[in-house]
Order: structure tokens, then sequence, then C-alpha cells
């Protein structure tokens, strides 16, 4: 395989996409909200009463500087996982994490409180195009990278605006154990509702091998796309997230 810039090799492939802890599983009202707002948690989910406190914000380049210094921290805290804690050789400018798949083409959704950001993910249509690079699933298929097999996907990858990759989910430093399957589950909801809400149907992404059954405890469907692959001693596989029968 080519050189990957910007990418290095994870140290544990489920921190790509963490595994999600057991938690509450009780059913939950979907979070509805336009590309450009922020939501409250509690308000779209009741029985997260006790995390009241607790923001979801999609943001974009158009509507990043509506947020203050949001952004800068979320990708503060990219830093703080992925440089700082797991190790990754990744590009960073004044505290901040970056990579050539964050551009105007992507939207960046965080979960905050206070400002502080407990978690995020990026979401990237896979008709995105920047230089030599479109989005991550298809240029590890077309060796540009060598962090991830050439061989992830069963399938020629897609080029599709129905189609959403999500990428660099990350739960920040010092969110305890309890509150990380919350976090969890808002981030996951949110990833769905905001690839939705720009016309995607479904969403690709790494995940866990096991991840059928850390799914079905929030009552979210995929399919595996992908063979399993072994990063460091731990099994991941490309899949696949149905949007239209939650979204609907």
């Amino acid at each position: 395989m080519h050189h990957h810039r910007g990418l290095a090799r994870p140290t544990r492939a489920e921190t790509v996409f963490p595994e999600i802890l057991p938690g509450d599983t009780a059913p939950q009202r979907e979070i509805r909200f336009r590309p450009s707002a922020t939501v409250n948690a509690a308000d779209q989910i009741p029985e997260l009463e006790k995390n009241g406190s607790i923001k979801i914000t999609t943001m974009s380049f158009l509507n990043m500087t509506q947020y203050g210094d949001l952004f800068v921290e979320f990708m503060r805290a990219r830093r703080e996982v992925f440089i700082d804690r797991l190790h990754w050789t990744l590009p960073q400018a004044d505290g901040m994490e970056f990579d050539q798949y964050d551009t105007p083409q992507a939207r960046w959704v965080a979960v905050h409180e206070y400002g502080q950001v407990l978690g995020g993910i990026r979401l990237m249509p896979t008709t995105a195009r920047c230089a030599a690079y479109s989005y991550m699933l298809r240029d590890a298929q077309l060796d540009l990278l060598d962090s991830i097999p050439n061989d992830v996907l069963f399938f020629e990858a897609p080029v599709d605006p129905r189609i959403w990759e999500a990428t660099r989910l990350f739960i920040a430093e010092g969110v305890d154990a309890k509150r990380r399957p919350i976090v969890q589950r808002l981030l996951l909801t949110a990833m769905q509702t905001t690839a939705a809400e720009h016309g995607a149907t479904s969403v690709i992404g790494i995940v866990p091998a096991v991840f059928s059954r850390w799914l079905k405890r929030i009552g979210m469907n995929a399919a595996p796309v992908g063979p399993k692959f072994n990063i460091d001693g731990t099994w991941s596989q490309a899949a696949l997230f149905g949007l239209k029968d939650r979204l609907q």
C-alpha cells in the first residue's frame, strides 16, 4: 500500500468506533433538529432528564461561528483522544487534531455540556472529493491509506449522495463510565439524524466485529459489508447502518 498521509495505524481498532457499553436501553424518542441547530438532550429524550445540561450540536463551515469556540474545543478534544492518549501519528496545529477529511464537505457532531466537549463524530458524504482524496473507506480501497486494508469492503466503495461515512467517533477524556453509554447513544442517534437531514438513507463506517450485539442494545440495525480484519489484536469490520426505518 502507498504511505498514507495523515492517518496512522490505530493501536486499538475499537477506538475508531468505540464499543457501546451496556447501559439504559429503554425506548427513546428520535432526536430531530436542523443541521444548524443545537438541541438539549433531555428535551428530545425524556429519560435523560438527569443529564439535561447535555447538548448536541451539528457544525459545518457555514454555521460554526454561531457556537463560539465549540469547533476549536471539538478539535482539541480529538487531539487529546487520538494523539495524546492513543498516540496516533496525525497532523496537529494550535493543539487541534485534523486530517485531509476535515473539509467544508464534512459535518461535525458534538455532544457537549457547559462548553466542554464530551464526545463527537465526523460525517462526510461518499461523494466528497478533496485533491487525491474522497472518503476514508474508499481511499483505503484505492490503496491511498496504510492504516486500513484495501479489501475492507465486499464491493466497490459507493459514491452516492444517499450514503454518508462516519469517522473519528470519540468519547472525550474525563467522561466517567456511567455517562459513557449516554454520550455514545446520543452520538449514534445524532449521527443518524444528521445524515438523514442531508438526504442520506445509510451511513457506512468501521465498527468492532461485535457490533451487532451492542447495536441491538440501543435499537439500531446494521449489516456487515466487509471482511473482519485485525489491527493490533482487535477485530474490526465495515458496517452499513440503515436509516429509513428509524427516521421515517
